[in-house]
């Protein structure tokens, strides 16, 4: 019985919460922090003087710091007060990470609660998860508050004393930080980088053969076969070799434009377009066409690195739209916690995820032992999952009823998590070698490799819900016509193309 209290941070999450706890609950928010350091001296309490009213910290003291209540979280705080007056028991709901666990301890020092107070986890906000964490709280963790704190005094401490010298060294409003200065160096050597590269020129040939039509007997093709009508006609592959020496690409140069290596031969346009016109009317022949299995595995579920880079790369967001999208599908019961270091899903999920591979894709596609995914981090918040759907049944993108930059989002989440649990994509990486002796007796040989997919496995999911999936499946193949070694082929064109190395890129 009782009333009993929960804390969350924000109004939005306070709302989903609510909806699962029921009558004996009340849910409000704390909206954030509710006390920091000092903003400046004139919040400072007057007991306190010299360097530890300008820092907020006791550096003399164990760097013990100062907190004050935010003035625009006063009236918030005398909300908690009052309804805390009214409740038998408190429950600090607030996310379960290292910030998370400092603002509920926070609350509890600024609340002083005179009744029961429990720490509430839960990495989902589906009502079996708000269930169970009410059934089972545990106390708080003041290692990960502890950890929290030391950063907060290192922000202050690197942030007051290093900023002031950068305002008198080099210009003013400038701001130095734990984290910025680090990556501002970081940025810095790449430009240095940038700007002592030496840029190299290089041209490569690019040949189109064919099968020589002199004789198709009966039968098809001279390859033996019989040509499959989606095989493509010729061939396109690439000058890779000339008397052995193998041709410089980008790669064989170093960032001040030379070669790494004397084995390679470097073409300059002269040489480049000589060469291809000395192979104009060359007879070239397959050297050799060497076939190997192709195997690719899913790539593991999202933590929130890669999750920010394919949202990059995939949707073109930015770290910060994306985690805010991430925030608003996680706080409404959309996805697990978006800030996680762990790539591991819970049984729950992994039955979740290969219960939805059987029924959208069938049988076939699930692998018989579910997978893993060894979280890589060091020192990863081990008890946090990766980015997930949320709940023990997965709603497709369609059944979520989401909209806009949501949808899209929850579609990636959803996607490479049901991936994860989907067998290989297999099929056949092919190399094919051709050479023929130019017109001045120097021997060239070109290289070519396709790529056939007999079995899509996890690219399934990823082509879901495009206007044709099974087109969208065929542009990752890169198939090549059947030839066999000794088969006759004639170059219809030859094309010279130049190109010049690039500095390394800026980081984005």
């Amino acid at each position: 019985g009782g009333r009993r209290l929960v804390i969350v941070e924000s109004p939005a999450k306070a709302k989903t919460i609510k909806g699962y706890l029921g009558p004996g609950y009340i849910v409000e928010a704390s909206v954030g922090h509710i006390r920091d350091l000092p903003n400046g001296a004139a919040e400072v309490p007057e007991k306190y003087t010299g360097e530890v009213r300008r820092l907020g910290v006791d550096v003399d003291r164990d760097f013990q710091p100062i907190y004050v209540v935010n003035a625009d979280k006063r009236a918030q705080v005398k909300k908690l007060k009052d309804l805390l007056k009214e409740s038998d028991e408190l429950f600090l709901a607030t996310d379960e990470d290292r910030e998370g666990e400092a603002i509920a301890w926070h609350l509890q020092e600024v609340l002083k609660p005179k009744i029961p107070v429990k720490r509430m986890v839960f990495h989902e906000i589906t009502k079996d998860a708000i269930r169970q964490a009410v059934a089972n709280p545990r106390e708080l963790n003041q290692k990960l508050v502890d950890a929290q704190e030391t950063r907060r005094i290192l922000d202050r401490l690197y942030g007051y004393e290093v900023s002031p010298v950068l305002w008198k060294k080099v210009m003013p409003r400038l701001s130095a930080g734990r984290v910025q200065s680090v990556a501002t160096r970081l940025v810095v050597e790449r430009e240095r980088e940038r700007m002592a590269f030496r840029s190299a020129e290089y041209w490569d040939l690019t040949g189109t053969f064919s099968p020589t039509s002199d004789f198709t007997p009966a039968g098809g093709p001279p390859s033996g076969r019989a040509g499959d009508a989606s095989d493509p006609s010729s061939l396109v592959a690439r000058l890779q070799s000339v008397d052995g020496r193998r041709i410089a690409q980008g790669r064989d140069f170093d960032s001040l434009g030379q070669l790494k290596s004397a084995n390679t031969l470097h073409l300059d346009e002269v040489n480049a377009r000589a060469l291809a016109a000395a192979l104009e009317n060359t007879r070239f022949a397959v050297r050799s066409v060497e076939s190997k299995p192709y195997r690719r595995s899913p790539y593991a579920p999202f933590r929130t690195t890669t999750l920010q880079q394919e949202a990059s790369r995939k949707l073109g967001y930015g770290a910060k739209a994306t985690m805010q999208i991430a925030q608003k599908l996680y706080e409404n019961g959309y996805i697990t916690y978006m800030r996680t270091d762990s790539t591991t899903l819970s049984d729950t999920a992994v039955a979740a995820a290969r219960a939805q591979v059987t029924q959208l894709y069938g049988a076939d596609y699930l692998p018989p032992q579910p997978r893993t995914y060894a979280g890589k981090v060091k020192n990863a918040q081990e008890a946090h999952e990766a980015i997930r759907p949320s709940g023990d049944r997965f709603r497709t993108p369609a059944e979520t009823g989401l909209t806009g930059d949501q949808f899209k989002l929850y579609e990636l989440i959803w996607k490479r998590t049901v991936a994860s649990q989907m067998k290989d994509a297999t099929g056949n990486s092919v190399t094919v070698k051709i050479g023929g002796t130019a017109s001045d007796g120097r021997d060239a040989e070109f290289s070519a490799s396709g790529k056939t997919i007999t079995f899509h496995g996890f690219l399934k999911a990823y082509v879901e819900g495009a206007d044709d999936p099974n087109a969208e499946l065929d542009d990752r193949e890169r198939r090549l016509p059947q030839v066999n070694e000794g088969d006759a082929l004639t170059a219809e064109e030859i094309t010279v193309d130049g190109h010049a190395t690039k500095p390394p890129a800026r980081y984005t």
